[in-house]
């Protein structure tokens, strides 16, 4: 039987954390090129530092002569997404970092084993395990801490672009960890929340003073208690941040992308990766599969594991558990959600419409416990399985 009492912490980083500059920069270089060719195939890593960012990685065009022209326009990308999240510090800057594009064609032998040909689906674009993951613990069907973990740094996001909190920075971190009792979330046991702020004249206790009401709104009333620990800004200043702080990588962030660590995730980072990559449309899909189980009613918990190998189209195996908590046995899961979605990806791409540009939106704050958006965006949050499932059971 699994726990019931316990503690349990999960941690986000805000869009200005040095990582989630490379995740969006990666994600925009790649929807630069889906807004005009859907099938284009991009695999984008981003490195950044002090006054620099380094773009390297793979392009496969069907007009490789229009390759030139695509490269030409990364940098103008890159500062743009700089701009956007707010950096303008002294030794990180949208205007003055040194871009370098090492962008080039993809492999001729990893684009023989993803093409369709003749009576061949289109295969996987590499081998590998993917997870979904679903609870009812909270209305989005994710884990409370790392819900919550995004929650706040959301909310501080839009105050300080708006205006109202111009003291605070782009990078920022935050960290909950959630008290369960009988299984349930039902406080926190303390709050870390570490911010970069522009006056270094600013104490700890000047930062938690702006940044405690934005955090008590994004929990549930009650969570906050005289016995939660707070550590905001524990070191003290924090004043140089983002990639002048420290150096940022592409895809570094797969804990805060996915479930906090409540659940298993796949060997590969999503970022900057077309959905040919299984690593990213697989992992939405076994979300897309996960949730619909829990809405339909069919269990409290479920993970689905999918795994695939390069080249090759339907997934070697489809794994459920519902960690004792189902109304339906596991092999039944299995069965429902093979039969109720076609699961190779092509079939993925075109259920959920992932050949839409619709990735920069999920480079900060988690891909998965998102509203879908009308334009496909978070397609993979949708709930329409259900009556499927029900059927299919």
């Amino acid at each position: 039987m699994s726990r019931q009492n316990y503690t349990f912490t999960s941690e986000s980083v805000s869009e200005g954390h040095p990582d989630k500059v490379c995740d969006r920069i990666s994600y925009a270089v790649f929807c630069l090129k889906k807004n005009e060719e859907p099938e284009a195939r991009v695999a984008c890593e981003t490195f950044a530092t002090t006054n620099r960012v380094v773009i390297g990685g793979e392009v496969g065009l069907s007009d490789q002569a229009k390759l030139a022209e695509y490269l030409g326009r990364v940098d103008e990308i890159a500062r743009a997404c700089i701009k956007d999240i707010g950096y303008e510090q002294e030794k990180f800057h949208h205007e003055t970092v040194e871009v370098t594009n090492l962008l080039h064609g993809q492999s001729a032998h990893i684009a023989q084993g993803v093409d369709a040909a003749g009576d061949k689906d289109e295969g996987a674009g590499d081998q590998g395990i993917m997870f979904g993951y679903a609870t009812t613990e909270t209305d989005a069907l994710m884990p409370a801490p790392i819900q919550y973990s995004h929650a706040i740094l959301r909310r501080l996001a839009e105050v300080r672009k708006s205006g109202a909190e111009p003291a605070l920075g782009p990078d920022a971190k935050s960290q909950l960890s959630v008290i369960y009792e009988g299984g349930k979330p039902v406080g926190v046991s303390s709050v870390v929340l570490s911010t970069q702020h522009l006056d270094e004249a600013l104490t700890s206790d000047d930062i938690r003073a702006i940044v405690e009401p934005y955090i008590r709104e994004s929990l549930p009333d009650g969570w906050i208690t005289d016995e939660t620990n707070w550590h905001v800004n524990p070191t003290g200043k924090f004043v140089i941040g983002g990639p002048d702080g420290d150096a940022g990588l592409t895809g570094r962030k797969i804990i805060v992308d996915t479930y906090g660590g409540a659940a298993p995730h796949g060997g590969g980072a999503f970022s900057g990766k077309d959905p040919t990559k299984v690593d990213r449309s697989a992992a939405y899909a076994a979300r897309y599969l996960a949730k619909n189980v829990v809405a339909a009613g069919m269990a409290e918990r479920c993970t689905i594991q999918l795994s695939y190998a390069i080249g090759v189209s339907e997934p070697l195996s489809v794994y459920a558990d519902t960690f004792g908590t189902g109304e339906v046995h596991p092999t039944e899961i299995e069965k429902a959600v093979r039969s109720v979605m076609s699961l190779t990806p092509r079939g993925i791409r075109e259920k959920l419409g992932l050949n839409k540009p619709i990735y920069q939106r999920t480079a900060a704050y988690g891909h998965f416990g998102r509203d879908p958006e009308a334009d496909g965006g978070f397609s993979w949050e949708r709930t329409d399985l259900v009556e499927d499932l029900k059927k299919a059971i």
